[in-house]
Order: C-alpha cells, then structure tokens, then sequence
C-alpha cells in the first residue's frame, strides 16, 4: 500500500532497449531485481491480522480495526497489495520470457491457490461439522453457513469446487483466484498500454454498477466480493507497480493533496462515529445521507475506494522506502506473517471460528474476548517464524527461492 508514489530504484528494462535504432520500447517499467520491499509485507500482515480480528465476535481489539474509523477495511489493503506483488513478480515474467511463459507461471500459481482453497475449505468444513456435533449446537452449521452442505453434500462440494458455495470467511481466496486468471490478459494489456489498461478497468467497474453485474452464488445471493468490481482495485495495484507509482509521484507529494486526503478522512470518520453514537444521526444532513447510503462492499463503493487511495497517499507520504522502524524487532512480527500470507490467511480462518467456538461457548467478558484476539496473533505470529526457519534453514533450496519473487508469497510464491 506505501509503494505508491515512491521512485523505483534500478534502471527500468525499458532502458536496456533504449540503445537499439527503433525498437518499440515497453510502456511499462519495473525495479531492478534486488533487496526485498518490507512495506508490502509490513501492510500484507497488518492486513491479516486486521482480518482474523474483525472475523471475531466483536471485543477490544475490535475497535483497533480500521474499518471503525472510515469506510474501507483491511480487504483493500490486502487485495491492492496482491495486484501489486502480481504484477511485480509476473511483470517481470511477461518482459523477460514473454506471453506464454508468463501465462503458464501464473496459471501454476493459480493452481496452487485453488488447492489451498478446497484443502483449507475440507479443514473448515470438518472443524465446524466436528464441533456442532460434539457440543449438540446446529447453531454453529447455520452460522457458518454449511446447512446446505449438510443437506445435499453431493451438489455442495461440487458447488464449492466451481467456487459458487463457500462457508462464512471464505470469500477472499476465490477473489484473488479469479483476478489472478486475468492477470495475463492485464500483463499484456499493460506492457504496451499501462493508463488505457486502467481506463478499461474503470470502465468495467462503471458498467457494473450501471448494469447489475455480479457472479451468482450457490445456492442463492452473490458473491461477497463482486469480481467485476473489485478488479479495479487489483488492477490499480498492478498499475502502480508497473510505472504507475513514478507517473503519480508529483501529484501526491502535494500539499494540495495531502490536505484533501486528511480532510476526506476526517469526514469519513464523523460518519463512521454516527453508526457507533446513535445519538448524532441527527448531525447528518438527510440529502446527503440518501446520496451516500448504501456504502456497498459487495461492488467495492466508490466511497471505499477513495478512503482506500487517501489512507494510501498519506502512508506513501509519511512512510518512506527507507524507514529505519522497518527494522525494528517490534514490527518483526507483521512482517514475517506477510511473508507467509498464504499459509497465515489460511491458519486465521480457522482461528477465527476456534475464537468464535471459545466465546460462545465460555462466558468470560471482555478480558476473554481481548485474550483469544492476543493468543489468535500469537499463534499466527509463531506459524510465520515456524515457516520462515523452515524455508531458510531447512530447506535446502530455499537460496533459489530467495529474491523478487520473495514479495508476492499469496501473489506469486517463488515464480
């Protein structure tokens, strides 16, 4: 999310061509292979940890969230991240070894996301199913959302298969597995035509407003996240990461800009504290509360968007490349679970509903809400450093798995 405006160190691969007479020379740039970018894994595992919290019962850290003090939440972090590691590692790909090659490594890719998503859909089931039985509590299938699965297991696994049926929390992953099949398409788009890439998706993201488009899911309702809507975020990522970020970077470093960002965020906070303090609806003019309502999630809002850009302006603004915190052993912790996001995505999900079983289950207050959000960090926490010893200790073939491609562990893996 803090990549947006900085200037890419390296000569960009555009320059390489530049000495030969007439060569069409690509539109899009990309850094020189190197050190790892720590931002993106600082905001990739500030992000899952924002996720597993606000899929708790709400308690304390609940309202350390961001989403109760604006109207974006860590989905837009974590998706713009994802486009923007895609088009790093991928871009690259497309520029050095061409359409097909590029195509086959993402298509290997999306593979690999798709078995993590039936593996940890079967895990999920089987924990929900074990748990509902074992206390004699339905509540938990219907909570979760697997009642169907329960009534005709048949059609539902092939349902969930086809990405059409999945339980509570489980929305993210069939997201980014079909952004990530149109990476290519977007790779190629952007090697030559970077801003009309970005226009199309604009455009694809009016007419879905414009004409109801969505993917239906099994067996009623939408998709959570609408892919037709929520593209423009992952393709903006991917935009910024392939010369977007250098074009915006004047634009941003206004003070101009700065002020409009902090007073949208100021807005949106008042409006957000009305939905917690009933007692100051009445502060909010009725036109402008039937222009802004509903703020949909479903088709990423244009008024979550843009709080999604002007947290991210400020971030790039405030945060530098360069930040000496970004060594601290404090934020050690966010850092290696988003150099793990996958495997830790995962492990949050079934987290989340062990917390959920827990508060349900035992009456401890607010003390007992605070401590399982803690124990659920720390769990996370210790199966990312388990992960990383493994992969740099342990594995011998961790040396050809380091650099790069090291930044787009949900996006890329070592591609």
């Amino acid at each position: 999310m803090s990549l947006i405006a900085d200037p890419i160190a390296g000569s960009p691969m555009a320059d390489a061509k530049a000495a030969k007479p007439r060569a069409a020379a690509p539109a899009i740039t990309l850094p020189a292979a190197g050190e790892r970018e720590l931002r993106l894994d600082l905001f990739r595992g500030l992000a899952l940890w924002l996720i597993f919290i606000d899929h708790l019962p709400t308690n304390l850290l609940t309202w350390l969230t961001i989403r109760n003090y604006g109207f974006s939440d860590a989905t837009e972090i974590f998706i713009f991240i994802s486009g923007y590691t895609a088009a790093f590692v991928y871009g690259r790909a497309m520029l050095e070894a061409g359409f097909v090659i590029a195509t086959a490594r993402v298509l290997r890719r999306v593979w690999q996301i798709y078995v993590a998503h039936v593996f940890l859909f079967t895990i999920f089931l089987a924990e929900i199913s074990y748990v509902a039985t074992s206390f004699e509590n339905p509540l938990y299938t219907e909570e979760m959302g697997i009642m169907d699965f329960l009534k005709q297991p048949d059609v539902t696994i092939v349902q969930a298969l086809l990405l059409r049926f999945r339980p509570v929390n489980m929305d993210v992953l069939p997201l980014y597995i079909v952004l990530m099949l149109f990476l290519p398409l977007i790779l190629w788009l952007m090697k030559w035509k970077p801003d009309v890439t970005l226009g199309l998706s604009v455009l694809l993201y009016a007419l879905t407003w414009q004409f109801d488009l969505y993917l239906s899911a099994y067996p009623n309702g939408v998709w959570a996240f609408n892919p037709f809507a929520w593209q423009l975020l992952f393709v903006f990522g991917a935009w910024c990461a392939l010369g977007g970020a250098r074009r915006m970077s004047r634009v941003l470093a206004s003070p101009v800009t700065m002020w409009i960002c902090i007073a949208y965020l100021v807005a949106a906070f008042f409006v957000t504290l009305t939905w917690h303090v009933p007692q100051l609806g009445h502060v909010m003019p009725k036109i402008i509360e039937q222009w802004m309502y509903p703020i949909n999630k479903t088709d990423l809002d244009v008024l979550r968007f843009a709080h999604f850009l002007a947290l991210a302006a400020l971030t790039v603004r405030f945060l530098p490349r360069d930040w000496p915190g970004l060594r601290s052993p404090w934020l050690r912790p966010l850092i290696l679970c988003g150099q793990h996001s996958l495997e830790i995505f995962c492990l949050g999900v079934f987290l989340a509903f062990a917390g959920h079983f827990v508060l349900a289950e035992v009456s401890g207050g607010a003390a007992l809400h605070a401590l399982i959000s803690v124990c659920g960090i720390l769990i996370m926490w210790g199966m990312a450093w388990i992960i990383s010893w493994y992969k740099h200790s342990a594995d011998k073939g961790a040396s050809r798995t380091k650099g790069a491609g090291g930044n787009a562990d949900l996006a890329g893996g070592g591609a």
